[in-house]
């Protein structure tokens, strides 16, 4: 399955795909904002471990952002279960020298409306670091509401931060 974007594709995660994953994924200011499952440093046995792990997914719920053939990002709908089966919360990244371009804002578009449309979901959420600003204004440019903040609901590299909580619902 192929998303095409403006200038990117999100895709299917593929062999030969880990030397620009880790690339791009090695990055304190990437990490910075994402839950601690993603590693820092990101190695080339992180790389590798996820590719091959990507690559025998049931139901295709994770991307690779590619640019010019080259993993540069990811993003994902993460199904809920249990009585929130009917939601997803939607994550994503992208390597720095793509910052600023309006990429993410169009994959996080694309990739919700896939999700309503093939994945059985009626809400998508995103759960945001407090000082993350630049993933707000993401959000909400690509339609999602503020619904609240939890206070001091994270804990990043020691430091305890509100987690704002955005959503859109499917139309």
């Amino acid at each position: 399955m192929e998303l095409h974007g403006t200038g990117f594709i999100l895709r299917g995660w593929l062999d030969g795909d880990e030397e620009s994953l880790q690339k791009h994924a090695n990055n304190p200011n990437v990490a910075t904002y994402l839950l601690d499952r993603f590693p820092y440093p990101y190695t080339y046995n992180d790389a590798d471990k996820w590719v091959t792990y990507m690559q025998h997914q049931k139901i295709q719920t994770n991307f690779a952002i590619a640019i010019d053939g080259q993993v540069c990002g990811g993003i994902a709908v993460d199904l809920m279960i249990d009585s929130n089966s009917k939601a997803g919360e939607i994550g994503y990244w992208l390597g720095e020298p793509y910052w600023g371009r309006g990429i993410i804002t169009e994959a996080v578009k694309l990739l919700t409306d896939y999700a309503f449309k093939n994945l059985d979901v009626i809400r998508v959420q995103a759960g945001v670091f407090g000082q993350n600003t630049a993933s707000m204004r993401v959000l909400e440019k690509a339609g999602y509401v503020k619904e609240g903040i939890m206070r001091n609901a994270i804990i990043k590299n020691g430091e305890v931060m509100d987690k704002h909580v955005y959503a859109i619902l499917k139309p």
